[in-house]
């Protein structure tokens, strides 16, 4: 266990060190968040939604704040299997799943915390039905923390089901762009889930891209009132174990077909 905290340390000093990328981050997401509000707030004037535009605002400025936590990818891990250097990796006396799930987790999780805090301040000074609300209540603010945790650890368990294709077909870029489309989709980054009919809703919401950050962010926006966070834990919890098994046997089976050639 060492091991493993000892690479997710050592990743976290590695992205504190992209500042300009940070800042560059802060200003693109700041005008996407922006264009996504004013096309919403467009959208309300023509056909007024049930759900208040200021939730709407909230959840675009929490998408756009974690945006990094969900397409962040370890570029480094993607060099070495295309060149054949994982081989290197493979020497360490440590589990390679575990070992790229800490680096991963540490890149989301630094990136995004970088980027989402001096978003939310300025988000928040925004007027009002433009700026990011305050939660539905101090316990729906606490209870959005665990559900945005285990998000983090889905959204890590499938990232490293794409570097285990990327290690079968050596190009990350046709899984990466399918899966990253899937994300972006039934995550709510695209369109608010909130906002699809609710007979759509009650299969998507299942699906593991909602469990990222719809989930947490309903929550705080008290759409999930306090009676059903444990049912939102669990259904996290689940797909945290389906996709963390299915990337083990993945890995495992790469690892042992695993051909690298070369001098």
């Amino acid at each position: 266990m060492k091991s493993y905290i000892s690479v997710f340390k050592m990743r976290l000093r590695m992205e504190l060190q992209y500042r300009g990328a940070m800042i560059g981050g802060i200003l693109c997401q700041m005008f996407f968040g922006l264009v996504l509000v004013a096309l919403y707030r467009a959208l309300y004037e023509g056909h007024p939604q049930s759900i208040p535009i200021e939730n709407v605002a909230t959840y675009v400025w929490l998408q756009q704040g974690f945006f990094r936590m969900m397409l962040a990818s370890d570029s480094e891990l993607l060099d070495k299997i295309r060149t054949g250097d994982v081989s290197y990796d493979m020497c360490r006396p440590v589990n390679m799943y575990g070992f790229y799930y800490a680096r991963i987790m540490a890149l989301k999780m630094m990136g995004s915390l970088m980027r989402a805090l001096p978003m939310f301040v300025l988000a928040f000074l925004l007027p009002k039905g433009w700026g990011l609300h305050l939660p539905a209540s101090l316990p729906a603010f606490l209870a959005a923390i665990p559900a945005l945790a285990l998000g983090l650890l889905c959204v890590c368990a499938l990232e490293n089901i794409t570097v285990a294709f990327t290690m079968i077909t050596l190009d990350p870029r046709g899984i990466q762009g399918l899966l990253n489309l899937l994300m972006m989709t039934l995550s709510g980054n695209i369109l608010p889930l909130t906002l699809f009919p609710d007979s759509w809703q009650k299969v998507i919401t299942l699906f593991p891209y909602a469990q990222l950050l719809d989930a947490p962010i309903r929550i705080y926006t008290g759409d999930y009132g306090l009676e059903s966070v444990l049912r939102v834990y669990m259904i996290q919890s689940i797909w945290i174990v389906i996709l963390v098994t299915f990337g083990i046997y993945m890995w495992n089976r790469n690892q042992k077909r695993m051909i690298v050639q070369g001098g």
